[in-house]
């Protein structure tokens, strides 16, 4: 877009320019009086069909609703949720990574949309700069058409004043002078209505000066919507769009050292948990340990028993003594007596074998 602004025209060729259209004004021509500023005035349509164009330029509606498509992907994807932590429920259908891989995925397919919208939007841009510098060429032919208007009224006011004061009054005397020209009155009045019909058509230029006077503010208008429309385009591209990208990493990394806390966590939990289960393990078998080493040779229960055991063996044995020798002393008198009674017996029998008579004693030593 052209930074340069429009030079003003130097009041001496301005000046040049003025006297060039009074003196091509003739009041006894008619035709020069409607022909004059025919020229400048027919430019009003081709400012307005420029202007009718600007305004329902369509590149701008579908700047505008691209724009909205790209802030409206940008915000449907709330970063800002990244660092929520999960539901209960979430938790417990969702496996571990997978929630990060959605995100991952679910950021591609925006970022891919993101991209697309990002280039019909330079394309808009583009084609709004090029607007831009179209209607900063019409400012220029407009405000080039002003001054052409202001100099065709200016020149008609020239001529009006010159008419009113130079040329009719010396119509007017021509006409007054007896025996003059019989056309003078004629002349007159044709001069007059000249006169009259060149201050309508001045006036239907000022009228048109003012169409071009609000023209060019229309003008600026649009085309500093244009211009605001592609600064706009221009910081979404340049800054919104990075920015966002740049939350979104931010948002994953910090999603990501959440996890790997929570894993960390876990395997120090863990730790903790080994190092307690060990002590308490090892003060187990240390206890048990000692309670063994500091026990003596013979627990004293043992040697109480052991003793009680012996002392019983010795009695038993007094007691199986005694009694064997209450039994031997009885079976001693029993084999004395049965010992007498074979003797008895053995008596007995020999006295028997006396009183019958002499038997010889056989086998008798």
């Amino acid at each position: 877009m052209s930074e340069n602004p429009v030079q003003p025209t130097s009041p001496a060729v301005r000046e040049e320019e003025i006297a060039r259209l009074a003196s091509a004004i003739e009041l006894k021509d008619p035709g020069t009086i409607l022909r004059f500023g025919a020229a400048a005035q027919s430019r009003a349509q081709a400012a307005a069909d420029a202007m009718l164009e600007g305004a329902q330029n369509r590149e701008t509606g579908e700047a505008g609703q691209t724009l909205s498509a790209m802030l409206s992907a940008l915000r449907g994807f709330d970063v800002g949720t990244l660092g929520e932590k999960p539901g209960f429920f979430q938790r417990i259908f969702t496996k571990a990574g997978a929630e990060t891989t959605a995100i991952v995925q679910r950021y591609e397919g925006v970022r891919e949309q993101v991209g697309l919208i990002g280039a019909k939007l330079d394309t808009h841009r583009t084609r709004l700069l090029e607007d831009v510098e179209r209607l900063e060429r019409l400012y220029v032919a407009t405000l080039d058409w002003f001054h052409a208007l202001a100099d065709h009224i200016a020149a008609g006011e020239r001529v009006l004043k010159q008419t009113d004061a130079e040329v009719i009054p010396a119509l007017e005397a021509a006409a007054a002078k007896e025996g003059g020209d019989a056309l003078s009155p004629q002349t007159l009045r044709d001069t007059r209505a000249a006169r009259d019909e060149l201050e309508r058509r001045v006036h239907d230029l000022r009228l048109t000066r003012q169409v071009a006077m609000q023209t060019l503010p229309a003008i600026r208008l649009i085309q500093e919507n244009d211009k605001a429309l592609s600064s706009k385009i221009q910081s979404v591209l340049a800054n919104t769009v990075p920015l966002w990208s740049q939350q979104l990493a931010q948002a994953l990394a910090i999603h990501r050292m959440r996890e790997a806390g929570a894993a960390v966590k876990q395997a120090t939990d863990l730790t903790n948990k080994l190092l307690v289960a060990n002590a308490e393990t090892l003060r187990t078998g240390n206890a048990e340990a000692r309670k063994e080493l500091e026990r003596g040779s013979f627990d004293i229960e043992a040697i109480k028993q052991a003793n009680a055991a012996l002392v019983g063996t010795i009695e038993d044995s007094l007691r199986i003594a005694d009694e064997a020798k209450t039994q031997r002393r009885a079976a001693e008198a029993q084999l004395i007596a049965c010992e007498q009674d074979i003797r008895r017996s053995l008596v007995a029998a020999k006295a028997q074998g006396s009183a019958s008579g002499s038997v010889p004693a056989t086998g008798r030593s």
